[in-house]
């Protein structure tokens, strides 16, 4: 629900009327967003839902009197929706995900590290734009950060979303379980080590459950360190130093989020400043955020102005030059 609930709140702060149309596996949590809008007192026709397949998001996108588009999603679509709203020249705002890169130098506080990467990847079962899914170890504490991680995502415990003792749900679709357990075999075919999960779970509550999954020896270049998968798999890279690893995290096209861990203030501030992505994260996971910052990201993660924050107002208002002479 977070995510059309940022959508649509500065929409209608800024007096925008809005047509919601959520992914097809979700619409229950778009409904209820709904009712609590219309249970607030907003007038009809000022938040409206529609559910249905894609050939109902392409109409919608290429209707005349649609004056902007906001999208969250995957690339493919995303391109999708820019060439159908830029026909009748609407403004298109465009959230297409990322491959996430957490450097971990061997200067940084080793279990916060493990936490924090634990966290990025895993929480939410994967299924974030900013999860972590590349981490990029220096030589020097590689093993032993990887002896750690490994413990604590074998640990993890997979159930039921709604039950107080789950730490994993499961994912949105067979087919989001399929293909991440796809882009397991691909890293293991490529010469990655499985140290931890990657298999399908049979469960009492009826779900598609994967173990979490952590896989070592990885290149940067192979497809489980470029291409997303949306789910709970990461992938351990080492790297000599922090010259590679910054090289690392700025290796393929996507630019969402990126963190690092380290005590050291000259390479957390260059990291900063360096590291091609639109959010940065200094001993944090990568996959937080907050509402009142702008969210958004470089290259192919992104496309028009940022969510979110004072920069929502660039995407949802229209700036007019009035002249007088009196």
């Amino acid at each position: 629900i977070a995510i059309p609930a940022w959508k649509a709140a500065p929409a209608l702060a800024f007096g925008n009327t809005v047509v919601m149309k959520p992914a097809s596996l979700t619409p229950a949590t778009a409904h209820a967003l709904t009712e609590i809008i219309h249970e607030a007192g907003f007038p009809k026709g000022v938040f409206n839902l529609i559910l249905g397949g894609g050939s109902m998001g392409g109409a919608l996108v290429e209707h005349p009197d649609v004056a902007g588009v906001s999208f969250t999603g995957g690339q493919g679509t995303g391109a999708s929706v820019a060439k159908g709203a830029m026909s009748h020249n609407a403004r298109v705002q465009l959230e297409m995900g990322g491959k996430n890169p957490l450097v971990v130098l061997d200067d940084c506080d080793l279990d916060r590290a493990v936490q924090c990467a634990l966290d990025g990847a895993f929480f939410a079962t994967g299924q974030r734009c900013t999860a972590s899914s590349r981490i990029i170890v220096t030589q020097n504490i590689h093993d032993i950060f990887v002896e750690k991680l490994a413990a604590r995502v074998k640990a993890l415990k997979v159930g039921d979303a709604l039950s107080a003792d789950s730490q994993m749900g499961p994912l949105a679709s067979d087919a989001q379980l399929a293909t991440t357990l796809s882009y397991v075999d691909i890293a293991v075919k490529e010469g990655g080590r499985k140290v931890a999960g990657g298999e399908a779970l049979k469960l009492a509550t009826p779900g598609y459950y994967v173990s979490p999954a952590l896989i070592v020896d990885t290149k940067i270049d192979q497809r489980i360190n470029c291409e997303e998968v949306f789910g709970p798999v990461a992938s351990i890279v080492r790297v000599k130093d922090y010259d590679e690893a910054l090289a690392a995290a700025n290796a393929g096209e996507f630019g969402l989020s990126a963190g690092i861990m380290t005590s050291s203030l000259k390479y957390a501030r260059h990291f900063v400043r360096n590291v091609r992505a639109g959010m940065t994260m200094t001993n944090l996971p990568t996959a937080g955020v907050d509402y009142h910052v702008p969210f958004g990201g470089t290259r192919k993660s992104s496309f028009g102005p940022r969510e979110q924050g004072f920069a929502a107002v660039e995407f949802y208002t229209q700036v007019k030059t009035s002249y007088t002479w009196a």
